[in-house]
């Protein structure tokens, strides 16, 4: 590993979609050298804010190696496989495997000041509205599985400081022509904007969380020094329906709250959702430094997140 001080040596973050784009941003603004590692070049250059950019295959063990001893980094994040719920949902096996096999190369890193994978509130079967860090996992999904598997073996073989974050649903700006399927918040917003109607489940609840808040986060588990919890939990404040927040995301852009309507999760994409996906923690207060951060509900961030939208 790199000789750099503790906390201020390079990052290598394992997948560069929305939220490893997001966390490698923060990262960057904080000064410190972070390289983004992929299948994929990203659609927006990493060199615009600062970040490089290398490839990889993360199933591909000698891969993951070639990339450590590149880069060197004094911290890993890890924000890979595939997140897309009803893929998984088709190839339960390649979704396990993508996020096993990677975890497994990272996890056998040794001298790290911290090695943080990020996971989901899908390792939960939806039947409590209040999932925290004790309430035993039971993923309903082949997506929650993979994560699932994926923790345990990165707390049972990590031969670093390890942490898994799970997080609810992560949300923000997209632009419309990002070229994949769009995070909840940005599909509906775009679709406000344009005065073009919204279908969104009325009884599948999450506790969303802004993805900048995500990073916030993440970079403070990146901080050496006090005891990190291996296992900690990150949502937003607010319980709320997809349907709920849809009408949120309309009163903040100004659109008419007719244009969502409400349906049942099974109708759509989100068949294969828990119930309930939220998130709340007993462990994250004890981690340095969170005192000082604000997780953001839905209405504020929908009010700051508006301008971006109406002007797309």
């Amino acid at each position: 590993m790199s000789a750099d001080p503790a906390g201020h040596g390079p990052v290598l973050v394992v997948g560069s979609g929305f939220v490893g784009a997001e966390i490698a941003r923060r990262l960057v603004g904080e000064g410190r050298p972070v390289t983004l590692a992929s299948r994929g070049r990203p659609v927006r250059p990493p060199e615009a804010y600062g970040a490089r950019w290398t490839p990889l295959d993360a199933t591909d063990p000698a891969a993951c190696a070639g990339v450590v001893a590149r880069v060197r980094p004094r911290a890993v994040v890890l924000v890979h496989g595939p997140s897309d719920v009803t893929w998984c949902e088709a190839h339960p096996e390649e979704a396990a495997a993508a996020h096993t096999a990677a975890t497994a190369s990272f996890a056998a890193l040794p001298d790290l000041d911290r090695l943080v994978m990020i996971s989901t509130d899908n390792v939960f079967d939806g039947t409590s509205p209040r999932n925290v860090e004790a309430t035993p996992a039971a993923p309903a999904n082949a997506y929650g599985t993979a994560k699932r598997r994926a923790e345990e073996l990165l707390l049972a073989r990590a031969v670093s400081p390890a942490a898994v974050l799970r997080v609810s649903l992560v949300y923000g700006h997209e632009p419309a022509d990002a070229g994949k399927w769009l995070n909840f918040f940005a599909s509906c917003a775009h679709r406000l904007a344009r005065g073009e109607p919204v279908e969104a489940p009325a009884d599948q609840w999450t506790t969303p969380v802004l993805v900048e808040d995500v990073a916030v986060v993440t970079s403070l588990l990146l901080r050496p020094g006090g005891a990190v919890p291996g296992l900690l939990h990150l949502g937003g404040p607010e319980r709320v329906s997809r349907a709920g927040w849809a009408r949120t995301i309309a009163r903040a852009l100004g659109a008419p709250e007719e244009l969502v309507r409400a349906v049942p999760r099974a109708s759509g994409r989100y068949a294969s959702r828990p119930e309930n996906t939220c998130l709340a923690s007993t462990a994250l207060p004890s981690v340095p430094g969170m005192e000082a951060v604000t997780v953001r509900g839905v209405g504020a961030a929908a009010a700051a997140l508006a301008p971006a939208f109406r002007g797309a």
